[in-house]
């Protein structure tokens, strides 16, 4: 048998099996501020009481760790997030360093895995299942590089494997003569619990080896591979969507549920999630084993198991922590979760020279990626009033960092979500960022409640003007249905103003409120009649701003009808549906006179917005508006020729996005190619006519050179829209 110690699991980490109470989330400022103090008391009788309280503080987190633990793999229930936890295992690391005598046999830093649950059968694993030891950064990688080149000078001729480190439930499966008989979870790391009837719902999940019977890869008659179960994102949407369409209460994330199904009693259950399998490691095997961790990828690829996408090889430490720095910017573009990467020594021989410290191998490391979910105080809930007069709610957070930035507010969704959800005012809550998405709320952690948590309750008058909300029938959202709302007025000038409607550069939400707040503007058409000398009396403007921002403002006299159509914010016209509008109509005059009927029949145009387009021109206030509009604009000549060919530009060609773009947000290059007949994609096929790249492109890049699809940059793609 070839069994061989788990030393390249790149599973589920000591660091993401518990959360903390929150009287421990201290932050890695004050561990720091812990640890220099610990080792500068250095005299005798300090130490003596230093050691004391050292001696109770190692108890206190050790207590607390196990207590999550068991919270978070048996119950399910994690009540702080992973990164809060990493600060406090590494707490006790470094005390466990100090006082290597005080180490027990319970302690986080010497057992892998939890406590199973009473409820499944256990199993022996051929072979300890480990953990791996954590980085935070470069310079924590390369400090590990250099502990492991004393151990064994051969290290500095080693190539390195990186893989992403996958955020789902580690398992695993044994097969005899190619046919799958058992599955089992980690556990403790030497005993697993057994989910076979669970795993074989898996549909990437081989139940036989190899699956293309005309393989001429050799089975082993004996084979155990490790794996990460796990949810696409796609999938968990989906069925989160489905959730809600149905009045469920909706999955909080994507790990759990996996771990969740896979380990009930209730196999058919078990397949309605959607559960997906990537592998990564050989456990054990009859026969010959692969010689390194790059060989044993492609052969469980060529055993028919399913494989990560992007794993690579590099030929030393300092192009492999660049390769992996750089799938943090690829993160959000991944089909499932990963919360770091894993940088292996490939050679097995090497990594098995160094051993095995407490329970991580001193062979590979996991980077972790900056943390996307953390837990936090709901101090209050504020109220935002928007361009439509939509009334949502906002959570206002004890700062926190999330992904390296420092969230103090996060969005609520609705007055509904926070109802199903039971978020109340000083709730600990869960907060999740991912890439540029507005951080928000996944929902409160009922389990540290005191009592002292006031339930919310929803408004009834709009929080700036004071009149009374309304709310449709069978929808969500509740409105402020005065027109004359400040509130409503500053998000109105600055919608008016974007890149996507009128493009007034210089024209933000900061001098939209100024404007506003000096009672400069009542309406979007008060705009052009701002001259230098009332812009100069304005907080912050001088000259050279003042005169920048008439003429930018008098530029959009001549701007394209439908530029302005979508300025207007009628509730549902955006960028598209204006552009279609401009084209039939031609006019305001003409838009303003049509019927539903009339709207109807155009294509992309149903019932909702047809009523919204024609309940606008209604209004006395819109009215007014137009026809001060009329008067100083050129929107009345018909919609030029020259859009007409831009927007053809387009026409039948399929577009793909991917990386960071230099001047546009993806929702605006969206825009502009619908608008000129494109469409967009989020997948690269050999139907895709263009790849728009940007910096740090993800694997679709690959994908597009692969099939011969033409890549461009943004500044190509501008020049192909423009013709």
């Amino acid at each position: 048998m070839g069994v061989r110690p788990d030393v390249y699991s790149a599973g589920l980490s000591a660091t993401k099996r518990v959360r903390l109470l929150p009287t421990h989330a201290m932050g890695l400022v004050l561990l720091r501020v812990r640890l220099s103090l610990r080792f500068a008391l250095n005299d005798g009788a300090t130490m003596s009481a230093k050691g004391k309280q050292d001696s109770q503080r190692m108890e206190e987190l050790r207590e607390q760790l196990n207590l999550h633990n068991y919270r978070y793999h048996v119950l399910e229930s994690p009540i702080i997030s992973d990164s809060e936890y990493d600060l406090m295992l590494r707490e006790l690391v470094e005390l466990e360093d100090e006082y290597p005598q005080n180490i027990t046999p319970d302690s986080p830093t010497q057992r892998v895995g939890s406590k199973l649950s009473e409820r499944l059968e256990r199993v022996r694993h051929p072979a300890p299942i480990l953990s791996l030891g954590n980085a935070f950064n470069s310079e924590e990688v390369f400090a590990w590089y250099e502990r492991i080149l004393k151990l064994n000078p051969s290290i500095a001729e080693a190539e390195f494997v990186i893989e992403p480190k996958l955020d789902g439930l580690t398992v695993v499966m044994h097969y005899e003569d190619g046919i799958f008989i058992q599955g089992a979870t980690r556990g403790d790391g030497n005993f697993g619990e057994v989910i076979t009837p669970n795993l074989r719902t898996v549909r990437t999940l081989p139940l036989t080896i190899p699956v293309d019977k005309t393989s001429k890869v050799s089975v082993p008659r004996s084979l155990v591979v490790r794996g990460e179960a796990l949810i696409l994102n796609k999938d968990f949407e989906t069925m989160n969507r489905q959730l809600k369409k149905e009045g469920k209460a909706t999955y909080a994330n994507a790990r759990n549920t996996a771990s969740g199904a896979l380990r009930q009693l209730d196999s058919k259950a078990t397949a309605a999630k959607r559960i997906s399998l990537l592998c990564y490691a050989i456990i054990d095997a009859d026969g010959q084993l692969p010689e390194s961790q790059w060989e044993v990828v492609h052969y469980l690829k060529k055993l028919g198991f399913p494989v990560a996408e992007g794993i690579t090889r590099q030929v030393n430490i300092e192009a492999a922590i660049e390769d992996a720095e750089a799938w943090i910017p690829r993160r959000d573009s991944l089909p499932y979760e990963v919360d770091g990467v894993v940088i292996k020594i490939s050679n097995f021989a090497l990594s098995e020279s160094l051993g095995i410290v407490g329970k991580d191998p001193r062979a590979a490391i996991a980077l972790k990626f900056p943390a996307q979910i953390v837990t936090t105080q709901l101090l209050d809930i504020g109220l935002n009033v928007g361009r439509t007069g939509v009334v949502t709610p906002f959570a206002i957070l004890d700062p926190v960092i999330v992904g390296g930035v420092t969230v103090r507010k996060a969005t609520l969704h609705n007055f509904d979500f926070i109802s199903e959800k039971d978020i109340r005012i000083g709730d600990r809550v869960d907060i999740k960022r991912a890439g540029d998405v507005v951080p928000y709320v996944i929902g409160p952690i009922k389990d540290l409640r005191d009592g002292s948590e006031k339930p919310f309750r929803r408004p009834k008058k709009c929080p700036v003007c004071g009149e009374k909300l309304e709310q449709d029938p069978g929808e969500v959202a509740i409105y402020c249905v005065n027109s004359t709302c400040p509130a409503q007025m500053v998000r109105i000038v600055e919608h008016f103003a974007s890149r996507g409607a009128m493009d007034i550069e210089g024209l933000g939400i900061r001098v939209a409120e100024l404007l506003v707040e000096a009672q400069m503007v009542a309406d979007v058409a008060d705009l052009f009649r701002l001259r230098k000398k009332d812009l100069l009396t304005l907080e912050g403007f001088a000259d050279k701003k003042a005169k920048n921002l008439i003429e930018n403002i008098d530029a959009s006299r001549s701007r394209d009808l439908w530029r302005l159509l979508a300025a207007l914010g009628i509730r549902g016209v955006g960028e598209v549906a204006a552009n279609d509008l401009a084209r039939k109509f031609q006019s305001l005059d003409n838009l303003a006179a049509a019927t539903i009927s009339d709207l109807e029949a155009m294509e992309g145009i149903g019932p909702n917005i047809a009523e919204s387009i024609v309940e606008w021109f209604a209004k006395p206030g819109n009215r007014s508006v137009v026809r001060k509009l009329r008067r100083v604009g050129n929107w009345e000549f018909l919609i030029p020729v020259e859009s007409e060919r831009v927007a053809q530009m387009a026409e039948g060609l399929t577009f793909v996005l991917t990386g960071t773009l230099e001047n546009l947000k993806r929702s605006e290059v969206k825009t502009l190619i619908e608008v000129r007949g494109g469409k967009v994609t989020g997948s690269v096929s050999k139907k895709t006519s263009y790849l728009v790249a940007g910096a740090s492109p993800g694997s679709k890049l690959d994908k597009a050179r692969a099939l011969g699809v033409q890549v461009v940059d943004e500044a190509a793609l501008l020049r192909l829209l423009e013709g």
